[in-house]
């Protein structure tokens, strides 16, 4: 049996700028599944940098209220919402309350550095 506590998962500030706790992934230890699961915050009046990423992953808001981004589409997420993000489609998360915006990510198969890339606005003259 593993049960990890989240208090004990290291606390890094990801790629895209939200602040990550990864509680499982595939590739570490001898595990039977394929996928990664972290749990996420983004702070009030923040959002998380446009990225992409070449796996399907799955948002899961625990607390918090935002506006999810992906493809160049808008959808209003709360509690208890899921939101399927499709392989290599553009996404970021903006925080549009007051309290931390608290989610868990689930990526198949799991995350890896490779397979997310930061999209960096292109510059103007």
């Amino acid at each position: 049996m593993m049960i990890r506590k989240l208090n004990k998962c290291k606390k890094i500030t990801a790629g895209d700028g939200s602040f990550l706790r990864e509680l499982l992934h595939a590739g570490k230890g001898k595990f039977s599944f394929g996928y990664s699961l972290a749990h996420a915050i983004v702070k009030p009046g923040k959002s998380t940098k446009p990225h992409m990423l070449s796996l399907s992953e799955v948002y899961y808001i625990l607390e918090g209220r935002g506006a999810m981004y992906i493809g160049g589409k808008k959808g209003i997420v709360k509690k208890d919402d899921a939101v399927y993000i499709p392989p290599k489609a553009k996404q970021y998360i903006r925080n549009t309350g007051k309290r931390d915006l608290k989610f868990l990510c689930i990526v198949d198969p799991a995350w890896r550095a490779s397979c997310e890339k930061i999209c960096v606005p292109s510059k103007t003259n």
